[in-house]
């Protein structure tokens, strides 16, 4: 990871041969909590969590939290659905340091992908908040269990995270904190990911084709 001038790069592992087995890689599984979903109006950062996947398992012991400051008040609607208060900000880094060291702790896992549920929204906070700072932000490799079940099953209706981890039988942790929803959303991500292998589907290229989003920021 290393910015020159002004641009946030982030180095993932991600130039392997395509014939590479999915079990054999490493991800990354994040979640954002901002103060409100009007980014482009003031919400800010305030929550950022991680979990590692490797060989197909999440490793409950290899995460990455932090809250942020951002240097307003939080909502009060926020606070009921999320849990964050103010106190829980205050003396929390600024969201440039807790984004660098986010991607520190991706680079250090030798990760070839980030993964989330709606993925796209968090890397847009990534991108405003680093333009606070006067960094040009470009996503890294990116999966989305979104585009995974669109893939999968195409006529199957959007819903919440926690719908889906109950369709799938997968694992629910606390929602709407930033930890809890990352590992909710690692748990559905192996789920589906076993689904592909069973159509025939176990390499990196073929996760790229099934689930790599278009970059919509």
């Amino acid at each position: 990871m290393f910015w020159k001038k002004k641009q946030f790069q982030v180095d993932l592992q991600d130039d392997i041969p395509l014939n590479t087995p999915i079990d054999d890689l490493t991800y990354i599984v994040l979640d954002t909590e901002t103060t409100g979903l009007a980014l482009q109006s003031g919400d800010r950062l305030i929550e950022l969590a991680g979990v590692k996947i490797q060989s197909l398992n999440v490793q409950e012991e290899q995460t990455f939290h932090t809250y942020i400051n951002p240097n307003r008040k939080i909502p009060e609607q926020i606070k009921q659905l999320t849990g964050i208060t103010d106190h829980n900000v205050t003396g929390a880094p600024n969201s440039a340091d807790a984004i660098k060291a986010f991607f520190q702790y991706v680079e250090d896992s030798h990760a070839v992908s980030l993964v989330g549920h709606y993925v796209s929204f968090d890397n847009l906070v990534f991108k405003k908040e680093l333009q606070l700072e006067g960094y040009r932000f470009s996503p890294p490799t990116t999966l989305d269990t979104l585009e995974l079940l669109s893939f999968l099953y195409p006529a199957k209706q959007i819903k919440d995270l926690e719908e889906y981890a109950i369709d799938f039988g997968t694992r629910i942790y606390d929602r709407h904190t930033a930890l809890g929803d990352c590992m909710t959303t690692a748990y559905l991500f192996c789920e589906l990911v076993y689904r592909l292998k069973e159509k025939g589907l176990g390499t990196w290229g073929d996760l790229l084709k099934a689930g790599e989003i278009n970059k919509r920021i």
